[in-house]
């Protein structure tokens, strides 16, 4: 297939599940991250996730020795020169994703196709950080990204074809489901999910039903898997608030405004399983 070296900037969260997952499914791949403690933290996060699944006898032990394999850090990122496809994973912040691309941009081989994991972000406005517009596309995978299925496949009204062509066959290559979409914010599951997770919140804060209500009520009436105050405190309030931020103004639209609930939970420090406290109490296991 036409991608066959892979490189990942970023190794957080979602950078090093992506830089996993591509190795694991036999891919050269390179993973940069900005300092040597950050890149030894989200290397050994790896490690410690797929060794755990070996204890518990859910991975073969070849699966490890798979990724230590074909995953390499860098801290440089000229290193990337040879990959022929480079997925950004760092913080959601425009001018560092502008500096990232354009640096890109002089050292990458010309077919090189560029990609971002943003989850709220223009991915026509980024792919104006570089010379390349047609090979510029959004891969936007879901946390945590070993375990969970999609990839939405994003592309704007520049992207070259044979470029999203290689992008859905990398995917799926990687064990992906695709779902292709255009360029617009939130794109498929966030512009259907953040409505709902901010109406929960907006049913709770009204006092029409309680927390556990709500979630149960979820749960238990559509079978979803965790209910949406849970979800929330999962993905995190403050995250929850910074996108329906980004699609409010977007769309001008009552739905993807934050509730004042949200807004004041944020801004008091609780973001839900990241700091502990939440909608739910998370030093508990489970949370209570």
């Amino acid at each position: 297939m036409a991608i066959q070296r892979v490189g990942v900037i970023g190794c957080g969260l979602m950078g090093s599940g992506i830089a996993q997952v591509s190795a694991q499914a036999g891919f050269p791949t390179l993973v940069r991250e900005v300092s040597p403690n950050a890149l030894e933290k989200g290397l050994g996060s790896i490690y410690k996730f797929l060794q755990a699944g070996v204890d518990k006898g859910k991975v073969p032990p070849y699966e490890l020795d798979k990724v230590k394999k074909n995953l390499t850090g860098t801290v440089k990122l000229e290193d990337l020169t040879d990959c022929d496809l480079i997925v950004e994973a760092a913080p959601e912040n425009l001018p560092l994703k502008k500096e990232l691309f354009g640096a890109l941009e002089a050292i990458v081989k010309p077919g090189a196709i560029f990609a971002s994991n943003t989850s709220s972000l223009s991915i026509t406005e980024m792919s104006n950080f570089c010379k390349r517009p047609e090979r510029f596309l959004g891969l936007h995978f879901f946390n945590p990204v070993p375990l969970m299925k999609l990839v939405e496949v994003v592309k704007t009204v520049r992207s070259d074809a044979a470029a999203v062509a290689d992008a859905n066959a990398w995917c799926m290559a990687i064990g992906k489901t695709v779902v292709n979409c255009g360029d617009s914010t939130g794109f498929v599951v966030n512009r259907l999910l953040v409505p709902y997770m901010l109406d929960a919140v907006r049913v709770y804060e009204q006092g029409l039903a309680s927390r556990d209500d709500i979630d149960n009520a979820m749960k238990l009436g559509c079978g979803y898997p965790m209910g949406p105050l849970f979800l929330t405190d999962y993905v995190g309030l403050d995250t929850t608030y910074y996108i329906s931020e980004i699609m409010f103004d977007e769309f001008k639209e009552p739905r993807f405004a934050a509730p004042p609930l949200l807004k004041r939970m944020v801004l008091a420090g609780q973001h839900g399983r990241k700091t502990g406290r939440g909608f739910y109490d998370w030093s508990a296991n489970p949370p209570k």
